[in-house]
């Protein structure tokens, strides 16, 4: 059977979406002295990035940015019937002390930010620690996991998955899909 694919997001949606989320966060960490972000590996990192350079324009701060994978600290590292293969983490600052800013493009289960969680431990102990997804798959959670800065909120049932396209990634444009 061939996956469908639907639309649910596209530019120029996701620029005013990406520019919303750029606001809280200004309205919530308003210079940036003692934050930082970091995007979670693969896929959250073109939207960290994103957001970094909206940031960094709209507040002339230089914002720290570093990637995170968290791949080895999953709890399903060992079930999967293929391994795993671990993306480049780079966090050239330490996070002590610091508001951590943690970027992913989809939040599902909410097992892959518990894993990033335990994966910032080594560069230190946060003051706090803030979620931001641009998609949130409500009703897929299997942890206590809350987002604090959404940028949609998605209605999905546990065949369904969602796809995020984005040009750094050599497609043609951005696109969100759901695939049944």
């Amino acid at each position: 059977m061939i996956p469908q694919k639907r639309l649910i997001l596209s530019s120029p949606l996701l620029e005013i979406m990406t520019s919303r989320l750029c606001q809280q966060l200004i309205e919530n960490h308003q210079d940036f002295s003692n934050s930082v972000v970091m995007g979670l590996q693969p896929r959250g990192i073109y939207f960290a990035e994103r957001i970094i350079a909206e940031l960094r324009e709209r507040t002339g701060k230089d914002i720290p940015l570093g990637y995170l994978d968290a791949t080895f600290y999953r709890d399903d590292f060992r079930r999967r019937e293929s391994p795993l293969l671990p993306n480049k983490t780079n966090v050239p600052f330490l996070i002590e002390g610091k508001k951590v800013i943690l970027i992913d493009d989809v939040l599902a289960s909410g097992r892959m930010v518990r894993a990033a969680l335990d994966a910032m431990t080594a560069f230190g102990r946060p003051k706090a620690v803030e979620l931001m997804v641009l998609i949130d798959r409500r009703y897929n959670r299997e942890l206590p996991i809350d987002p604090n800065y959404v940028g949609m909120n998605v209605s999905t049932v546990e065949s369904q998955r969602v796809q995020v396209e984005w040009k750094e990634q050599g497609f043609d444009a951005d696109h969100i899909w759901m695939v049944d």
